[in-house]
């Protein structure tokens, strides 16, 4: 009776002892997610102000080409507290009614595939109407994805109906205005 008892207490310690090892775990790998957490809190500011810096760098290029400056950019300035983690973010570039709106958001989960085959953190589209296409109740639209690449983070365009991407540059703005034109 007494060995039982013994053998008993030595098989709760045993399991106490493992409860222990996992509930540290559980603090270290809870303090690892917090850490991850603010890590892409921070890297999708970075990539919200980057996406404002290639729309707004493309507006200044082209309109520094103009006799008078045709392109604005909504909104003009893009501060680290513009970013809004739980809506969707909006910028506008405006050419004489020819409109190129991008919309993005930051996605459920730190970071998702569910959309793209590269991991990516914000998401969102990228809509370009004039009122021709308007009045044949047509919009451009396309996708975007701040990706995750292993060797880069950047911007990605992509085409859900020909599957073409790329990245999300002065190049694929360019490319978008001559078709509204």
């Amino acid at each position: 009776m007494v060995a039982r008892i013994a053998n008993q207490t030595q098989a709760r310690d045993a399991r106490l002892k493992r409860l222990a090892q996992s509930i540290d775990a559980l603090a270290e790998k809870d303090e690892a997610f917090l850490r991850r957490a603010r890590e892409i809190a921070a890297l999708r500011q970075a990539a919200a102000a980057d996406l404002h810096a290639i729309c707004a760098d493309f507006a200044g290029s082209v309109n520094r080409l103009l006799a008078r400056p045709e392109i604005a950019l909504d909104p003009p300035g893009y501060g680290s507290t513009s970013f809004q983690e739980n809506l969707v973010n909006l910028m506008q570039i405006n050419v004489r009614g020819r409109i190129l709106q991008v919309s993005f958001s930051a996605t459920p989960e730190l970071v998702s595939t569910e959309d793209f085959r590269v991991p990516y953190t914000l998401e969102g589209t990228v809509r370009a109407f004039n009122q021709e296409l308007l009045d044949k109740d047509i919009i451009e639209e396309q996708l975007i994805f701040y990706t995750l690449e292993q060797h880069k983070k950047m911007w990605r365009f992509f085409d859900a109906r020909t599957y073409r991407s790329g990245p999300f540059d002065q190049e694929y703005l360019i490319g978008l205005l001559e078709q509204l034109l």
